[in-house]
């Protein structure tokens, strides 16, 4: 069996386990993942929920996002890292690329929330874009 994908928060208090495949990285340049992560956009991988174990005690913070859909974002309560999102009725966890201890797992794909984007950060060319949600 391989080894389990493993990541956690900044101080160490919340860690992950995740035993399934990556799905591709998106960058989101919507201005409530800007306001959630503190930079330009998100980066975020999906992964099979049912087959990410956490351990340590996370927060949660759920409003509608701008696709109208609720959308939960966990983080550390002592040291405040983002981790992961559910959206409501998404089996996926959306984990944040930072998160992860090995970052050559990120393989970014995808870009949404084009038409709200930042113009002073750039991400790599070639990437699927959408102006709005993907779906």
């Amino acid at each position: 069996m391989p080894e389990p994908i493993t990541g956690g928060c900044l101080c160490g208090a919340v860690r992950f386990a995740y035993n399934g495949e990556v799905g591709a990285a998106s960058y989101c340049h919507c201005t409530d993942c800007r306001r959630a992560t503190g930079g330009p956009f998100a980066v975020s991988v999906r992964l099979e929920a049912e087959k990410l174990r956490v351990e340590g005690r996370t927060e949660s913070f759920t409003k509608t996002s701008d696709a109208g859909r609720p959308i939960t974002r966990h983080f550390c309560p002592t040291c405040g890292s983002p981790l992961f999102t559910h959206n409501a009725g998404a089996p996926p966890a959306f984990v944040k690329a930072g998160a992860f201890d090995d970052p050559a797992l990120v393989r970014p794909a995808v870009e949404i929330w084009t038409d709200s984007q930042v113009p002073w950060a750039h991400v790599p060319e070639g990437l699927e874009r959408h102006p709005r949600d993907k779906s």
